[in-house]
């Protein structure tokens, strides 16, 4: 596919995020009040302001659900009618009173996340993290060629864009001391990855097909993760405590629609799948993704570039996985696609295996070096798909490392 034109300034440019090929969703503020909103250009359209053909209830909060629980048929209605009106010079008149600025808006949470799970489910981190703890023969966990490893996180841990994250409290044990202390997190760290949104419920099993039908859209996330509250709570039930200070998304949720172009195959598998997870077609997609570190005052760079495809299962996969046990899923659901690492150091997904456990300090442009996050530090995912002519990008993820909070009063030494 090539790039369609639209009438709006800069959504032409090839190097715009937000083409007439894309059309993000999102919910912007600029004053008069939170309303939900699509990129185009260098504007986001007030969805609730033109002609759309929906019922306008549908628009009446600020926020995508509505329009997710309404279905593919409701999503391919309306993404049609906004390509015809961005697209066609004829609706100018009507539709520009609409456009706003992107410069001028504020970007909130584009929709209310009910439940969130993580997944651990890119080949080459669980490798890489796996080799660290138990060496490469034990990398990989028995069951994790068979079977999309994850974990239920809180839904209340994810932000948008823009947040400030603190470092957290918790109980860290030193390798050498007999008993935990409670203290700041030491080992706080990033995990690149991609966040699928459940649209339509369910209620029972679905098959692959059907959960990738399900999906709504796509956006970047960062899990945020203390690796030192990590290790001492996660035997024998996981992540807990650990991930569950913040859960950072990009602003604008892409749809499965404007990426179908760059759909393509998951890996061949090492060990055949049982047959309830056999994908009918293409699961995946081909998104360069990017992460960047600015420190206090200094510059940002680039410390990290991989790829979506690097997964090994896809988010399809994972859905369908999710429901086997007859768990209903709903709308809002956003499941964690789990550290996204390619297969060189500069590709990695996480600090803990850029600098591998702490063992190579990563070393930083202008001087000093990260093992993990400083206060400060301001981490920057991004990601696009790249078209012939045109691009389909996400915006950004982007959040700051605030120091803890003092040590409360009702805390003893």
């Amino acid at each position: 596919m090539s790039l369609m034109t639209s009438w709006v300034a800069g959504a032409n440019a090839p190097d715009c995020d937000f083409p007439l090929n894309n059309l993000p969703y999102g919910v912007f503020e600029d004053g008069k009040g939170a309303r939900m909103g699509v990129a185009i250009g260098d504007y986001v359209l007030d969805v609730g302001a033109v002609d759309h053909r929906l019922d306008p209830a549908l628009f009446a909060a600020p926020s995508w659900n509505a329009v997710m629980a309404a279905g593919p048929e409701v999503w391919a209605t309306l993404r049609a009618r906004l390509i015809e009106l961005l697209g066609d010079e004829a609706h100018r008149a009507a539709v520009e009173p609409g456009l706003v600025p992107l410069a001028e808006v504020a970007l909130v949470m584009p929709f209310a996340v009910t439940e969130y799970t993580d997944f651990y489910a890119a080949k080459n981190h669980a490798f890489n993290v796996g080799s660290m703890f138990r060496g490469p023969e034990n990398a990989l966990p028995p069951n994790w060629l068979s079977i999309p490893i994850g974990y239920n996180g809180r839904a209340s841990s994810v932000v948008v864009s823009g947040a400030e994250v603190r470092r957290p409290w918790g109980q860290l044990k030193a390798p050498d001391a007999e008993l935990p202390e409670f203290a700041p997190c030491r080992r706080f760290d990033l995990e690149l990855e991609m966040g699928a949104i459940v649209g339509t419920p369910s209620d029972g099993m679905v098959s692959v097909a059907q959960a990738d039908e399900m999906i709504f859209g796509y956006v970047l996330l960062n899990d945020w993760s203390a690796r030192d509250i990590q290790a001492w709570e996660y035997q024998p039930l996981g992540p807990f405590q650990s991930k569950a200070t913040a859960t950072t998304i990009s602003p604008w949720i892409v749809t499965a629609a404007a990426l179908a172009p760059f759909r393509i195959s998951t890996p061949e598998r090492e060990r055949e799948l049982l047959p309830y997870l056999s994908e009918p077609g293409p699961m995946l997609y081909d998104i360069a993704l990017e992460v960047a570190l600015a420190p206090e005052g200094g510059e940002e760079v680039v410390i990290s570039r991989t790829n979506y495809s690097e997964m090994y299962y896809s988010a399809a996969q994972q859905l369908c996985h999710h429901t086997s046990s007859g768990c209903a899923m709903r709308t809002g659901d956003l499941l964690g696609s789990g550290t996204i690492s390619g297969t060189t150091p500069d590709s990695r997904g996480s600090l803990l295996e850029m600098s591998w456990g702490g063992k190579e300090p990563l070393a930083l442009p202008g001087g000093g070096t990260r093992s993990f996050l400083e206060d400060g530090d301001t981490l920057t995912l991004r990601g696009a798909a790249q078209g012939d002519g045109y691009r389909i990008g996400f915006g950004e993820s982007t959040g700051k490392v605030l120091p803890a909070v003092p040590q409360p009063d009702w805390i003893k030494d």
